[in-house]
């Protein structure tokens, strides 16, 4: 009875009114989405103008990446920052807040968009245009950046459904078979997991009263231990959908090799990383004592899709779908640094979520490279394309190891945290699935070069023979496709080889996510400065 006391008293809803003026800095919290929201509708508008769209929606990104840039530095000098609609504290007000571990995916994020913008010119047909593709680019990109940087539970519900939508523009785009297929795919798995989410939510405003993040955490310490850890296993369920951990993560590669490249690009780069952040969040910051009963089954599902996501990459034939394995792959990684929460653990789930962001972006990119020469998506008809583009084959291999966690690049380090955190925890099994990962990704990456680069010609009795229908770029495929695909293999090498400011910058993601103090006081809940009203109740009434 006293523990049921005690829990009530806990979630009375507090009336507080923030008694302080939004400073100007504070508007840049949500500047990120509103000029992706704003860009998109005038996008829209224009929608006929073929020439400025590209020009429009380039400035919009870079004024996103100037604004987040000068967020970083601000949350690196003063923490945490929040700005709360209409001034009012949660549970009735919603929040965005943002830390180091939101703002540097939501960075990632942005260059990503960029990158993938400038790569697009090269084959956007004007019915694409017209039908909205950087409209739907942008408020793709609105999603993302709510997702990363909203502090309330509801408004990240409504963040996804912004980026379902935008998604399922975009992947239809140009109306082929194969497109409509995995868009039914793609929806009807995602539709799920929202539904899921939001079952979920209805659960936590039943139980705390509030939906903002920060709030929640303060609750959850005190809340009865059932109801919190069925929620915690809704969430893991929605969330491992959207991020495609086993076993619901059928639908990504039946769908992420179906557009156009550049979009494969942005889904293998974003709509994921949402999924493993929103996991890491709910779980570590917003309800650690739900991820602790669920750890087994979180250790268990990480095992599994490390070791099977690089076995279905070395069973396909589709190259973009055996990029989809590699990238599921990854899933398995992060979801390591979830089952094993110390420093390192967290550190290393959060560095390589970056790490990831920038990689599959390029990997996919690469691939749409590699089908423009070569003509076919089917690996088997490829061959000989070393002699064609050497420097191709370098930046595919490149990744490659990136992504099999390969010295020196990018994704050996947080590889190596995640590692280190296990044998901190003695978790021998996790060691084990981490480095045959590795292992199975770097032979399924060398067999995809040794097929494409490698070999002479398509399989069979030609396959020592010439390949001659490789089809040379186009001056302006090398422009807008080769260069700037070229200028983000470059920082993902650069990152490998200078580890030490995502090492800072994953540090401090991990202790704000290990110990909620920084995040909660960033909303105004923890100021003692605040006038509270008691919540209208029976003593109210009387």
């Amino acid at each position: 009875m006293e523990e049921k006391a005690n829990y009530e008293a806990a979630v009375k809803l507090p009336v507080a009114m923030i008694d302080f003026a939004t400073g100007f800095a504070d508007w840049f919290i949500i500047l990120p989405t509103i000029i992706a929201l704003m860009g998109a509708a005038l996008l829209i508008m224009l929608r006929f103008n073929r020439s400025i769209q590209p020009i429009l929606t380039i400035i919009f990104i870079l004024t996103i990446i100037i604004i987040e840039i000068n967020l970083l530095l601000r949350i690196l000098a003063l923490g945490p920052q929040s700005m709360t609609m209409g001034k009012w504290l949660p549970p009735f007000g919603i929040s965005f807040t943002v830390d180091i571990f939101g703002i540097s995916f939501a960075l990632a994020s942005a260059l990503t968009a960029l990158i993938v913008t400038i790569y697009a010119q090269a084959d956007l047909a004007k019915r694409e245009v017209k039908y909205g593709f950087h409209s739907l680019l942008l408020l793709l990109l609105a999603g993302v950046s709510g997702a990363f940087m909203t502090g309330d539970m509801f408004n990240l519900y409504v963040w996804f459904e912004v980026m379902l939508i935008a998604s399922f523009g975009l992947i239809i785009m140009g109306g082929r078979k194969i497109q409509l297929d995995g868009a039914i795919k793609y929806g009807f798995l995602n539709f799920l997991a929202t539904s899921f989410f939001l079952i979920a939510l209805g659960l936590i405003y039943g139980l705390f009263g509030t939906l903002n993040m920060a709030d929640i955490s303060l609750k959850a310490a005190n809340a009865p231990f059932g109801p919190l850890a069925s929620i915690g296993a809704l969430l893991l369920l929605a969330f491992g959908m959207k991020a495609a951990a086993f076993p619901v993560n059928a639908w990504l590669p039946a769908s992420y090799h179906t557009p156009h490249p550049a979009v494969s690009a942005l889904f293998g780069g974003l709509l994921t990383k949402v999924g493993t952040y929103a996991l890491l969040r709910s779980l570590l910051l917003v309800m650690p004592t739900a991820r602790d009963f669920l750890e087994p089954l979180i250790a268990a599902l990480a095992v599994i899709t490390l070791i099977l996501a690089p076995l279905g990459a070395i069973a396909q034939t589709n190259l973009r779908r055996a990029i989809g394995f590699l990238l599921i792959g990854g899933i398995g990684s992060v979801l390591v640094g979830l089952a094993v929460p110390n420093l390192r653990g967290v550190a290393g789930a959060s560095i390589y979520i970056f790490h990831s962001i920038l990689t599959i972006s390029a990997l996919y990119l690469v691939a749409g490279l590699i089908e423009k020469i070569m003509g076919t998506e089917d690996v088997r008809k490829m061959g000989g394309l070393y002699s064609a583009s050497s420097w191709l084959s370098i930046l595919f291999l490149v990744l490659v190891f990136a992504v099999a966690g390969l010295p020196p690049f990018l994704g050996f380090w947080p590889k190596l945290l995640l590692i280190e955190a296990s044998l901190e925890r003695g978790e021998i099994l996790l060691i084990i699935a981490l480095l045959t990962n590795s292992l199975l990704t770097a032979i399924a990456g060398s067999r995809l070069w040794a097929h494409i680069f490698w070999r002479a010609g398509p399989e069979g009795a030609n396959s020592e023979q010439p390949n001659e229908k490789l089809q040379p770029l186009k001056t302006k495929d090398k422009w807008l496709c080769s260069a700037p695909t070229t200028i983000l293999i470059l920082l993902i090498v650069y990152f490998g080889i200078n580890p030490n400011t995502i090492f800072g910058l994953g540090r401090v993601a991990a202790l704000d996510l290990l110990n909620s103090d920084r995040y909660v006081e960033a909303t105004g809940l923890a100021k003692p400065d605040l006038v509270t009203m008691p919540q209208l109740g029976e003593e109210g009434e009387k």
